[in-house]
């Protein structure tokens, strides 16, 4: 039982060390083109598929130079070159944009795009639930669906 625990424990300390130097990548790739310009940002998660997240380095009129992408579903993910985009306007990119079979990476790039729309229209962009915030939610939702359905 005490190696059971370990070996556990073991796989959670692996864990944390993968995911922070998932973490320091992908910041040391933001700063890298954020020190070229502006970085249009595009996130959708996940769960059991592959998350995506895509930065397009744009230039003061919104056409983009150039594109990256982290993409999967482990911490061994890295950021990876996201061609075909350069020359583009951001503001007009779609979910139908993105490559075939890549469900959540289409999404982040229009995800990047409406960013970018709001931003240009003075628009809050709000900040995305935390992991917490989503539980909370739902524990929530259920007791006010119970509360409401007594009523």
């Amino acid at each position: 039982m005490i190696k059971l625990a370990l070996i556990v424990a073991a796989a959670f300390v692996l864990q944390i060390i993968l995911s922070m130097n998932q973490m320091r990548h992908f910041s040391n790739e933001f700063v890298k083109l954020r020190r070229q310009g502006k970085v249009a940002c595009g996130r959708k998660a996940g769960g059991f598929h592959a998350g995506a997240i895509v930065m397009f380095l744009i230039d003061d009129d919104g056409i983009i130079q150039a594109g990256r992408k982290l993409e999967g579903v482990t911490c061994l993910a890295r950021v990876r070159q996201l061609d075909g985009f350069e020359g583009r306007h951001i503001a007009e990119l779609t979910e139908e944009d993105g490559p075939k079979g890549h469900r959540n990476l289409k999404k982040a790039i229009a995800d990047a795009a409406l960013t970018y729309r709001k931003y240009t229209a003075g628009e809050v962009i709000p900040e995305p639930p935390s992991p917490f915030q989503k539980v909370g939610r739902s524990v929530g939702g259920i007791f006010k669906t119970k509360s409401t359905a007594k009523s």
